[in-house]
């Protein structure tokens, strides 16, 4: 079993509440449908959304490092979900990642922008009929995006997917990341894996997504 990193230190801060806070974790790191690097990606995903950037995102680092996440991916992680999350908190997020002791970030040439395609680009399209400013918007933020390198485009997918169950947005763009995350090689019991897993950032919120992303029978 996974020992998870921190479990120590909610002990000491209430050893009942720690024996939860570790089965829920066992939940998560126990899946079978998402990959270590997944599930690392989710918790540091969640950190973004409540927001939790002190001991969490200090505890899912660490776990994220021991499971043989690069110190990059996490900040690549951390870019990729700027414009998902708002880019405000990535400005405190980068500087907790620095007091956690990652290594200076790593200044690639820029990735030469691809026009988009496919989901992406019927994304923009329909943007644009409503609202064309932030249609235009969109379209510069996904394009400096999606192709960059060290996170695949499941894993960019399956990162905003937790985004949308952590911010309720399950119409448009809950498709369309589902979408992709098929499209990359995802199914049916990885995003139910997905829901499973984010549950324990809030359960609510699991039960809501699970009616919106995944088949159920009619209650007739």
């Amino acid at each position: 079993m996974t020992q998870l990193a921190g479990a120590d230190a909610l002990t000491a801060l209430d050893p009942v509440f720690a024996r939860f806070a570790v089965g829920a974790g066992h939940n998560l790191w126990g899946l079978h449908h998402l990959t270590m690097r997944e599930k690392a990606f989710v918790c540091l995903t969640a950190d973004l959304c409540h927001p939790h950037l002190d001991q969490p995102l200090a505890m899912h680092v660490q776990m994220a490092l021991a499971h043989g996440v690069e110190p990059e991916a996490i900040r690549e992680l951390y870019r990729h979900l700027a414009p998902y999350v708002g880019y405000p908190i990535l400005v405190t997020a980068f500087q907790r990642l620095t007091d956690l002791g990652l290594p200076d970030a790593q200044d690639d040439a820029p990735v030469s922008p691809e026009p988009l395609t496919g989901a992406l680009a019927r994304i923009v399209g329909e943007l644009t009929k409503v609202a064309p400013g932030l249609a235009a918007f969109t379209e510069e933020q996904l394009i400096q995006r999606w192709n960059r390198p060290r996170l695949s485009v499941r894993e960019r997918a399956i990162a905003c997917l937790t985004v949308d169950i952590l911010y309720q947005t399950l119409g448009r763009s809950l498709r369309l990341h589902a979408g992709l995350a098929t499209a990359a090689g995802a199914t049916e019991n990885t995003f139910r894996d997905l829901i499973r897993g984010v549950a324990e950032f809030g359960l609510a919120r699991a039960w809501a997504a699970a009616d919106a992303l995944l088949p159920h029978p009619d209650n007739d």
